[in-house]
């Protein structure tokens, strides 16, 4: 997440909005966010009902987290890229800003 903060002006420059959602509560997501030094870019709870976003996107496990996933959505509505992820690897913000050039393009 600190990754996206440092290259918030480069989202930026593709008209891409940066969002976090997570299922833990709004307290802990407020807590975890200062912890990492301020997060300026919008952080969801999907907390009730229990990860009920993360379901309609196939990324909630049955054990009731989820997925480590990032999605890009175009302007209208439509996925057009979805990588999901081990928790501890994240892909470099250069691919997703590869992505956001097609879909510019």
């Amino acid at each position: 997440m600190p990754a996206y903060e440092e290259d918030l002006s480069e989202f930026d420059r593709y008209d891409a909005q940066v969002l976090g959602i997570s299922i833990d509560t709004v307290p802990t997501i407020k807590a975890w966010a200062k912890s990492l030094g301020g997060i300026s870019y919008p952080l969801v709870s999907d907390f009730w009902p229990h990860g009920m976003t993360a379901l309609k996107y196939a990324v909630l496990r049955a054990e009731g987290f989820t997925e480590r996933a990032i999605f890009i959505i175009d302007k209208q509505g439509q996925i057009r890229y979805v990588d999901v992820h081990a928790i501890g690897d994240q892909p470099k913000n250069s691919v997703l800003f590869d992505e956001l050039r097609k879909i510019q393009s």
